[in-house]
């Protein structure tokens, strides 16, 4: 409660004047009857201020509850307008965020703590928000070499069902024949780039290449264009979506035959100490496919420079690792660490039944006559 200074100075003032008079009245010997008289009159006037200065505290007090009420019915009005201003911005913090009942029956965290990503452990809708912000340019590089530009239209067509919808995407097309690129309808900010390569006269030289001519013209050209970048095989659908819960500085993709009861022993790693992609016994974290993996430009950039470099090392020691560059790029995730791990989701077969884990398949590996797509019929 506070008392106005005027008020409490006029009061008193008043007091301190009767006082004042009754102390004269005493000294100058006044007759009784006119000092009780005198003494009446000062007690009036002591009331009268003292009712005045009771009503004004009354009231002074009201309005100050009144003050205290309006400002409090006012920040709570201002809290309701912001909250809706605030509902209404096309931005997202922390609050924002919707967080998945999450899963128990899968592992969502590697061993040295990045996310191992599945169905049902990121909001879509968010995390798309989040990243179309910063409006990145995404490269998904692709080889369609012989007969394997016959999976092109399929390719092409899901992933613009599917893939980081309502994205900038660049499909880099690796080819033999451009001819043979089909014309496809795509969504805006969206296009193909053909990029011609030689022919080759084994699948292996097919798989080798991807490495070599990823690095050459990462390095030419697509250095400038992208801000991530995908590698991915032809031979696939896209069935569900992928959005940007898939980027990260390095995303690896958990291979579908390894994942869930394969001992780490028995993961199919180079195991010869000759080869440049050899992994001793006992070392390792999952087994990859390279069928899928993706992340920042240059990240993706070290990497299949490493696997080419290393593939011609072993090819001047007339070695060929046992599962070409999938056995590189399992060594060199050995020691340089996926930020960020995609589930088999991310790639399956058709030649595999769908088990309970895998609630959605976002690709799948097509089946196919491998003696009539590969050049040297499969072997």
């Amino acid at each position: 409660m506070i008392v106005p200074m005027h008020l409490s100075i006029q009061s008193l003032s008043v007091i301190s004047a009767a006082v004042k008079g009754l102390r004269m009245c005493f000294l100058l010997r006044i007759p009784s009857k006119a000092y009780y008289f005198i003494s009446f009159i000062v007690l009036l006037i002591f009331l009268r201020t003292f009712y005045r200065y009771s009503q004004d505290i009354i009231r002074n007090s009201a309005s100050t509850m009144c003050f205290d009420d309006m400002e409090l019915t006012m920040e709570k009005q201002t809290n309701v307008v912001e909250a809706k201003h605030r509902s209404n911005k096309v931005s997202w913090s922390i609050e924002n965020l919707s967080i998945p009942n999450g899963r128990t029956d899968v592992n969502c965290v590697t061993n040295w703590n990045v996310p191992l990503v599945w169905e049902g452990t990121f909001d879509p809708i968010v995390i798309d928000a989040i990243y179309k912000k910063t409006n990145p340019r995404v490269g998904v590089m692709i080889f369609a070499v012989g007969k394997y530009t016959g999976f092109l239209k399929g390719f092409l067509e899901t992933g613009e069902k599917h893939f980081l919808t309502d994205f900038r995407v660049t499909y880099y097309i690796f080819t033999d024949n451009e001819k043979e690129v089909p014309a496809i309808a795509l969504g805006k900010g969206r296009k193909i780039t053909v990029l011609p390569v030689p022919s080759a006269k084994r699948w292996q030289e097919v798989v080798f290449g991807r490495m070599k001519w990823a690095t050459i013209t990462i390095d030419k050209q697509i250095r400038n264009e992208a801000d991530y970048l995908f590698l991915m095989d032809v031979d696939s659908l896209f069935h569900n979506r992928i959005g940007a819960e898939s980027f990260s500085r390095l995303s690896a993709v958990l291979h579908r035959g390894y994942y869930k009861n394969t001992e780490r022993a028995n993961f199919p790693y180079e195991r010869h100490p000759e080869s440049r992609a050899y992994i001793p016994v006992g070392e390792g974290d999952y087994y990859y496919t390279a069928a899928v993996l993706g992340g920042y430009l240059e990240d993706i950039y070290n990497l299949v420079r490493y696997c080419y470099e290393q593939s011609e090392e072993d090819s001047k020691n007339k070695i060929e690792a046992v599962w070409q560059e999938e056995s590189h790029l399992n060594k060199y995730l050995l020691y340089n660490k996926p930020t960020k791990v995609l589930s088999p989701e991310y790639l399956w077969s058709d030649y595999d039944a769908v088990p309970a884990d895998i609630k959605v398949v976002r690709i799948s590996q097509l089946k196919k006559n491998y003696a009539e797509v590969r050049p040297n019929g499969g072997h």
